[in-house]
C-alpha cells in the first residue's frame, strides 16, 4: 500500500485499478519464476518495485526473496507540498492465523534491520529484514484477524486515529495480541529506496542469516537485478528476434506484453458453483451446487478487473506462453484439464477464491454443464504437435511434450466426445453453441456467450436448426489435433480411424459450402432461424408491485424462417483461419475482398468484429448492454487472421502475392496502432476502436493483446 496525491488530499492505494486513474501500472520485466520489475506512475510519484527470489544453501522451503522498492516524484507545484515525503505499506500476513512474532527495535533500522519473524510447518523459520541508506522511518501496526478484504480500511482507521490525535501520518506503534497480519509503515524524503528480504529456514546450523540478508539487500541486490535484466533481454531476443525489426519503443510494448502476461499467472484456489437444470429461483440454495475443491494455476486476462481463469482465453495466452517457458505452459495445461467433471465437460469461467469472486456478480458466477466454450487449448496444442514433428524441441522438452500429451490423452478424448455429443447439430457434421436464451424479451440478439463471442449476431430466433461455422472449424482443430496426439502417442488404438474420419468429413470443402456458404454476399454465415425485423422500443411494463415502469422491449415485426444469418464479421473468416478454403479457390479470393474492404473489416488499426453493413453493427443489445463483438477490433481474432493470411502467402495459388500484401499491411496497422496507445495511456487494452483505433474496456488487458508481441516476431500458428 502507499499514499498517494488525488485533487490536492492524500489518497489510501493499495490494488491497482481503474478508479485509481494512475497514468500506468505493469510490469516491464518478469521471467514468471524469480525476477520481475515493474513501475507504478500515480500522478507525480513513481513507484518501481523489483523482486528476486533465491534458493540457496541453508534456505529452506520455498527460498529466500528480496523486494526493492524507489520512490521518485516529478515534483509539480500542486504536489510539491504533499509529496515531500513518501509512505508505503508493507505488510506480512499469515493466512493460517499464526502469531507473528514482532521486533520491537524495528522502529530502528539502523540499529537493526530485522523486523519480523515467525515459523511455519511448511516453511520453517523465517526473518523479515530491512535495508535502506536514506533516513527512513518506520512505523507499525498489528492486527489479528481472518479477514484480508478490508486491510485498507484497517490502515486507514488507524492512521486516522493518529492524525486526530497527534496531527502526524503514521502508523501507531501498537499491536494486538497474537497478531497475524503486521503492516510496517516505511517513510521517507523523496526519492528513496529501500530493500525488504525474506530468509527462510532461519534459526538453524550453517543457516548463515547475515550472509545471505546482504546477498538480498543493498549493492549485491543492484548486481543480482541487473545481472537478471540482462538475462530476460537477452532472452527475450533469442525468443521473438525483435532487435533488428523495431525500435526502442515498439520493443518496450513487446516485453511488456510478455511480462504482464507472465505477471498476471496465478495460482487459484476455491470450489466452482454449477447451476442446476430447471432451477425455479436462479438465486437460491437449491438452484446450484458446488464443484470439488480445485486448484488452477493459469494467465488472467486482467489481473485488475478478470482475475480468474476463462477456458477459451487461455488457449490463446498459451500461444504465447509456451515460447517463452514450455514448462511453465504444460503446467497450465494440465491444470485446466484436471477441472474436467465425468462428462468430458470444463467450466468456462473459473470463479475460484476470494480474489476472482470479488469481481464477478452473484447472477454471473454459476456455471452451465450444458454450455461449451471453445476448445482452445487445441490452438497450443497444435503447435506443440506440429513441433514435434519437426524436432524444433530439445530432447528434454520433446520427452516432457510427449509425456504430458500421453498423460493428458484420455481427458482431452473425453472433451471431444462432450462436444460431439452435446453440441451437434440436426444434419451431420453440423455443430451450434447450445444454451441461447430462446425466450428473452430483454435482448435484442439473445447472446452466445458460450462461444466466446458474446453478443456476436446470431439467428434471431434460438432453435435445434441452428449451425454454427466458427464451431464446426473448433471441432476440426480438435479432431485433428485428437487425429496428431493418437498417432505420436499410440494412445486410443483403433480410435485413429475416428479422429481420422471426423477430421476428413470436417474439411470437406464441398460440404461446407453446402452448409455455410451464401453466394449472395460471398463469405460463410451462421444458418438459423432468422428475421432483421427486429428491434428494442420502449414500453410500459407492469411489475410485480403493480407499478408500471418504461422498458425496452424486443419487438418483432416480421416471422422468422430459416435461412443463412446475414451478418457478415469474424464469424465468416474462421474457414480462412482454419485453412480449409484451398488456396487455388475463388473463394479465397472473395474472402480477401472482404477483409480488404472498408465498409466490410479493413480499419487502419486492425480488422473489425463485424461489418458496417450489418444491421447489428455497433448497437446495444440492451438498455445497458454496449455492443461488444459487434464493430470493435479484437487481437486474438486479428492474430488468427494474419496466421491464416501467412499461410496463404507462402502457398502456391493465384492469390499468394494478394494474401502477402494484405498480411504486410495488416500487422502495420495492428502494431502501429497498439504501440501508439500503450505509450499514450500507459496501457494496452481489451479492444480497439475501429473508428480512432484508441484502447477501451478493460486494462492493462495483457491477456490474448499480448499476441501483438508474435504478431511483431511474426510467430505465426503453424498448421
Amino acid at each position: 500500500m502507499w499514499i498517494g496525491v488525488q485533487n490536492g488530499r492524500y489518497v489510501m492505494r493499495h490494488v491497482c485499478q481503474s478508479s485509481d486513474e494512475l497514468s500506468t501500472y505493469g510490469w516491464t520485466r518478469h521471467n514468471a519464476r524469480d525476477f520481475g520489475h515493474q513501475v507504478l506512475v500515480d500522478q507525480d510519484m513513481t513507484l518501481g518495485t523489483s523482486f528476486l527470489k533465491s534458493k540457496e544453501s541453508g534456505s529452506g522451503y520455498g527460498g529466500d526473496w528480496a523486494v526493492r522498492i524507489q520512490v521518485n516524484s516529478k515534483k509539480s507545484e500542486e504536489a510539491e507540498e504533499l509529496l515531500k515525503t513518501g509512505h508505503l505499506f508493507f505488510y506480512l500476513a499469515d493466512e493460517d492465523g499464526n502469531a507473528l512474532s514482532l521486533n520491537r527495535d524495528a522502529i530502528n533500522i539502523h540499529e537493526t534491520s530485522l523486523l519480523a519473524s515467525g515459523s511455519r510447518s511448511d516453511v520453517g523459520n523465517w526473518q523479515l529484514h530491512l535495508e535502506s541508506r536514506d533516513n527512513l522511518k518506520v512505523h507499525f501496526s498489528g492486527f489479528k484477524t481472518e479477514h484480508y478484504h478490508n486491510l485498507s480500511e484497517l490502515v486507514q482507521e488507524n492512521i486516522g486515529a493518529q492524525a486526530r490525535k497527534f496531527g502526524r501520518l503514521q502508523l501507531s506503534d501498537t499491536s494486538d495480541d497474537s497478531s497475524n497480519i503486521l503492516v510496517f509503515q516505511i517513510s521517507g524524503s523523496i526519492p528513496f529506496r529501500t530493500d525488504l528480504a525474506f530468509i527462510s529456514g532461519s534459526g538453524l546450523p550453517n543457516s548463515r542469516e547475515e550472509e545471505r540478508v546482504n546477498n538480498l539487500t543493498g549493492s549485491s541486490l543492484t548486481d543480482r537485478l541487473k545481472e537478471k535484466e540482462l538475462e530476460f533481454d537477452t532472452r527475450f531476443e533469442e525468443s521473438f528476434g525483435l532487435a533488428n525489426k523495431f525500435d526502442f519503443e515498439s520493443t518496450t510494448v513487446g516485453k511488456a506484453a510478455v511480462s504482464n502476461l507472465l505477471g498476471g499467472i496465478g495460482y487459484f484456489y476455491g470450489r466452482s458453483k454449477i447451476a442446476l437444470p430447471g432451477a425455479s429461483h436462479p438465486g437460491s440454495q437449491d438452484s446450484f451446487l458446488f464443484y470439488w475443491p480445485a486448484e488452477l494455476y493459469t494467465a488472467v486476462p486482467c489481473r485488475p478487473v478478470f482475475p480468474r481463469g476463462f477456458l477459451w482465453d487461455e488457449g490463446f495466452h498459451q500461444l504465447l506462453i509456451w515460447r517463452w517457458d514450455i514448462h511453465i505452459s504444460l503446467d497450465i495445461l494440465g491444470h485446466w484439464l484436471d477441472l474436467m467433471n465425468v462428462d468430458g465437460w470444463i467450466p468456462r469461467e473459473q470463479i475460484l477464491g476470494a480474489e476472482a469472486l470479488s469481481k464477478v456478480p452473484e447472477e454471473f458466477i454459476p456455471q452451465y454443464p450444458s454450455n461449451a466454450n471453445p476448445p482452445a487449448l487445441f490452438l497450443v496444442l497444435r503447435e506443440l504437435i506440429h513441433g514435434l514433428k519437426k524436432n524444433a524441441f530439445t530432447e528434454t522438452e520433446s520427452s516432457e511434450i510427449s509425456s504430458f500429451l500421453e498423460r493428458a490423452f484420455v481427458r482431452l478424448e473425453a472433451w471431444f466426445q462432450w462436444f460431439n455429443t452435446t453440441q451437434p447439430g440436426k444434419e451431420a457434421s453440423s455443430y451450434y453453441w447450445h444454451g441461447r436464451d430462446s425466450s428473452t424479451i430483454r435482448e435484442l440478439n439473445p447472446k452466445t456467450l458460450m462461444s466466446g463471442l458474446d453478443d456476436y449476431p446470431r439467428a434471431s430466433h434460438p432453435t435445434e436448426d441452428e449451425r454454427h461455422v466458427d464451431l464446426r472449424c473448433w471441432m476440426l482443430l480438435a479432431a485433428d489435433c485428437m487425429h496428431s496426439i493418437s498417432e505420436l502417442t499410440g494412445k486410443g488404438k483403433g480410435l485413429e480411424t475416428v479422429y481420422s474420419s471426423a477430421t476428413k468429413i470436417l474439411s470437406e470443402f464441398e460440404l461446407l459450402n453446402q452448409m455455410h456458404f451464401d453466394d449472395a454476399h460471398g463469405t460463410y454465415l451462421d444458418f438459423g432461424n432468422h428475421t432483421e425485423k427486429v428491434r428494442l422500443i420502449w414500453k410500459e411494463v407492469m411489475g410485480a408491485q403493480g407499478f408500471t415502469t418504461r422498458q425496452l422491449i424486443r419487438e418483432v415485426s416480421e416471422p422468422p424462417r430459416l435461412r443463412m444469418v446475414p451478418h457478415i464479421g469474424y464469424v465468416s473468416l474462421f474457414p480462412l483461419m482454419g485453412r480449409i478454403i484451398p488456396p487455388e479457390s475463388w473463394i479465397l479470393g472473395k474472402q480477401l475482398d472482404l477483409i480488404s474492404n472498408r465498409s466490410i473489416f479493413w480499419t487502419d488499426y486492425g480488422l473489425r468484429s463485424l461489418s458496417k453493413t450489418s444491421s447489428l453493427y455497433m448497437k446495444h443489445n440492451t438498455e445497458h448492454d454496449a455492443p461488444y463483438w459487434r464493430g470493435t477490433i479484437w487481437m486474438n481474432m486479428n492474430y488468427l487472421i494474419l496466421s491464416a493470411l501467412n499461410h496463404y502467402a507462402t502457398e502456391h495459388g493465384p492469390y499468394r502475392e494478394r494474401a502477402k500484401d494484405i498480411r504486410d499491411e495488416l500487422r502495420s496497422n495492428i502494431i502501429r496502432n497498439v504501440v501508439r496507445n500503450y505509450h499514450k495511456s500507459g496501457y494496452m487494452w481489451e479492444q480497439y476502436n475501429q473508428k480512432t483505433g484508441k484502447g477501451k474496456g478493460a486494462h492493462p488487458f495483457t491477456g490474448w493483446t499480448s499476441l501483438v508481441l508474435l504478431i511483431m516476431a511474426e510467430a505465426y500458428t503453424e498448421s
